[in-house]
């Protein structure tokens, strides 16, 4: 029983902590800085369809004991591994960016050089997926630093002043309501490789099949909520120093919440929640994108803390060498924004269509939600080529 609950919670906070990277941080503060009390109403409705999505996906990948990739090439050759080939891009291309943010988390925290940061840090990543029993270790860094990130910022908004009736108020009926903002906090939290990460923990544990449903269900919800109540503490922490009149700095608009909060201490707060939340992303990118890979060919499958390394290795390289490219990063954040929907579609074709899923049972409320989501990200992410 206590390896089970081990394996549910890992699963569900390396999906949490895949999704809080040094882009959920930014984000957070630039929605909050553009709508105020109004962003509450989307972080709610945020997490409503990324509950629907998560468990939608999570229930029919461990129920049948297969990757979204080997569902799609049942349902037409090769298009799971065009859904693989954009997961593990995005994950490589994103990890650049999660290594940018470690070094510039260890610059805040101990004034090492940002590229001094980055090298630390992959030797630190590099250490976690190559040692013996990595797994258990890499579980056991996610959970430490999640709950580090918590404590944090739960210690951030005791000193927030805002208007709480105001907030509930607002959390269900805002005076202004950012669709694009909404995708965006939807793409970030459950898109490109984070949506599989913490169903892939779950198959590599064993906990599969229709007896595990209600486990299965219970660990993408926590993941989800867990994930959701950063973002909204952090939201309200941010809130708080937005309504003294302060403006913050553009280039760097989370470490200006900090500093303001904390005054002298809050640059080393700050480097602290953007070092662990940039390397349990690079941490959940990996794990997940390599589990993708791996059934491209029987050496991979056999091979993958060689693959985990080179993988660090490339981003880490690309992050020292060019920075971050900005035309690539865009480019991962177009096919990130496809990837939720076209996961969706194929897992909702995958019940309808294959045979594995007969016995498969989802509420049709579920279903119906789903497909709706599946359209409505579909149109924005096509939207945002246009």
């Amino acid at each position: 029983m206590r390896k089970k609950r081990g394996d549910l919670m890992a699963a569900a906070f390396i999906m949490a902590t895949s999704a809080i990277g040094p882009g959920f941080l930014t984000q957070t503060t630039v929605f909050a800085e553009k709508l105020f009390y109004n962003f509450a109403f989307i972080i709610l409705l945020s997490i409503i369809i990324d509950v629907i999505a998560q468990i939608t996906i999570w229930r029919a990948l461990t129920f049948s004991n297969l990757k979204a990739q080997s569902i799609g090439n049942m349902l037409l050759p090769g298009l799971g591994n065009v859904l693989a080939i954009a997961v593990v891009f995005g994950g490589l291309v994103f990890n650049i960016g999660n290594f940018a943010g470690t070094g510039m988390g260890l610059n805040a925290l101990l004034g090492f050089s940002n590229n001094l940061g980055v090298v630390a840090s992959f030797f630190i990543i590099a250490f976690l997926f190559y040692s013996d029993n990595s797994l258990k270790r890499l579980d056991i860094a996610v959970k430490v630093l999640a709950f580090l990130m918590l404590f944090l910022i739960i210690y951030m908004i005791i000193f927030a002043h805002i208007d709480y009736v105001k907030l509930i108020k607002f959390s269900f009926w805002p005076e202004k309501f950012d669709m694009k903002s909404t995708i965006t906090l939807v793409g970030g939290t459950v898109g490109g490789y984070i949506t599989f990460a913490g169903a892939q923990r779950l198959i590599d544990a064993g906990r599969v099949g229709k007896e595990n449903q209600k486990d299965v269900t219970r660990s993408a919800t926590f993941g989800i909520i867990f994930t959701g109540f950063l973002r909204y503490l952090l939201f309200i922490g941010t809130l708080s120093v937005l309504l003294t009149g302060i403006t913050l700095n553009p280039d760097n608009p989370t470490a200006s919440v900090f500093e303001n909060t904390f005054g002298d201490y809050g640059k080393r707060i700050f480097g602290i929640i953007i070092w662990a939340a940039s390397i349990t992303s690079v941490i959940g990118a990996t794990y997940t994108s390599i589990s993708f890979l791996k059934d491209f060919h029987p050496w991979l499958g056999k091979n993958t803390k060689i693959i985990a390394l080179v993988f660090i290795l490339i981003s880490a390289g690309v992050n020292l060498i060019f920075g971050k490219p900005v035309s690539l990063l865009l480019l991962a954040g177009y096919i990130n924004g496809f990837i939720l929907p076209l996961g969706l579609l194929i897992v909702l074709l995958g019940i309808q269509k294959l045979p594995i899923f007969n016995t498969f049972r989802h509420h049709i409320i579920f279903k119906m939600l789903s497909w709706i989501i599946v359209f409505v990200l579909l149109y924005f992410s096509i939207g945002s080529l246009l």
